[in-house]
């Protein structure tokens, strides 16, 4: 089977899973909470049960870790290539009827052995069902948009404009608890309040809307950041904490019971990272004195 046939295939598994979530999305679902302000659905689960078996079928070679099956956490620490699946990127904005949901599909691939290993997502698809819009791209084919049935289309990002005071996403839960320091500290820049999707702001940030987007809370799990993280990389992006170092998947720097990050989240455009990020990090600094 060619890397063309593969993607479509792949492409095709995740449009229809995002669809059913669409469809799902305007019945009675339910929801539970599995930890503070920390929601599944019924539709997450589906999801997560179809998108597992569908990716297990195709890549029986491989690990699946999926967000609703915590029993696929240990895979983590396996010596696989693995796809790391969140079937509902953005459940609680799902919830509450908003449209900046997706499905995100990951692969992180482990090389060398011992200290020498180097792990590093190397493909992502990010699918945004109320829109009929899919993000995807691997290290080598570059970053491709598909929207509903035409034929990808590839992208050719470009940096923002100097011109124009710099705009910087920030999620919901740290712009209510950082925004109005960061835009006191900060004046030139523009924080902007961003719901949704994790990886959908990291696709508005790869196409230039925005110079970065920054997570601080460090509730975010490795099936939130494979893919994003290997269409930012592909753009050119820079993807590190808040101390500039890169975001590391090794062991040390992940959870490994919940697979969360235990790094801050930076991921920007290297001219702005390279100039604003010094001025965050005081700030920062200055709030957690």
């Amino acid at each position: 089977m060619t890397d063309l046939v593969l993607d479509a295939e792949i492409r095709q598994i995740i449009r229809s899973c995002g669809q059913q979530a669409k469809y799902l999305a305007s019945q009675a679902f339910e929801v539970s909470q599995k930890g503070p302000n920390d929601f599944v659905t019924s539709v997450d689960q589906a999801l997560d049960r179809a998108l597992t078996e569908q990716f297990t079928a195709l890549f029986p070679g491989d690990r699946i870790i999926s967000e609703e099956n915590a029993g696929s956490r240990h895979y983590f620490q396996a010596n696989h290539r693995l796809w790391c699946i969140d079937p509902l990127d953005g459940t609680n904005d799902f919830i509450q009827g908003d449209r900046n949901y997706s499905v995100l599909v990951g692969v992180l691939e482990k090389k060398g052995a011992g200290h020498k290993t180097v792990i590093e997502p190397s493909a992502g698809w990010i699918y945004a069902p109320e829109f009929d819009l899919m993000y995807h791209s691997t290290s080598t084919s570059g970053i491709w948009r598909t929207q509903g049935d035409a034929a990808p289309e590839v992208l050719h990002p470009v940096e923002p404009s100097r011109a124009a005071r710099p705009k910087v996403m920030i999620g919901e839960a740290d712009f209510a608890n950082f925004g109005t320091l960061l835009s006191e500290a900060i004046p030139d820049l523009e924080f902007v309040r961003s719901p949704g999707s994790f990886g959908l702001k990291v696709v508005n940030a790869a196409l230039g809307e925005a110079a970065m987007y920054v997570y601080f809370n460090k509730r975010v799990k490795i099936w939130d950041t494979v893919a994003s993280i290997a269409i930012a990389q592909t753009a050119g992006l820079v993807c590190c904490d808040l101390e500039g170092e890169p975001i590391s998947y090794a062991g040390d720097h992940i959870n490994l019971e919940t697979l969360a990050h235990q790094q801050s989240i930076v991921i920007g455009w290297a001219s702005y990272v390279e100039s604003l990020l010094p001025r965050m990090r005081s700030a920062m600094l200055s709030a957690a004195a």
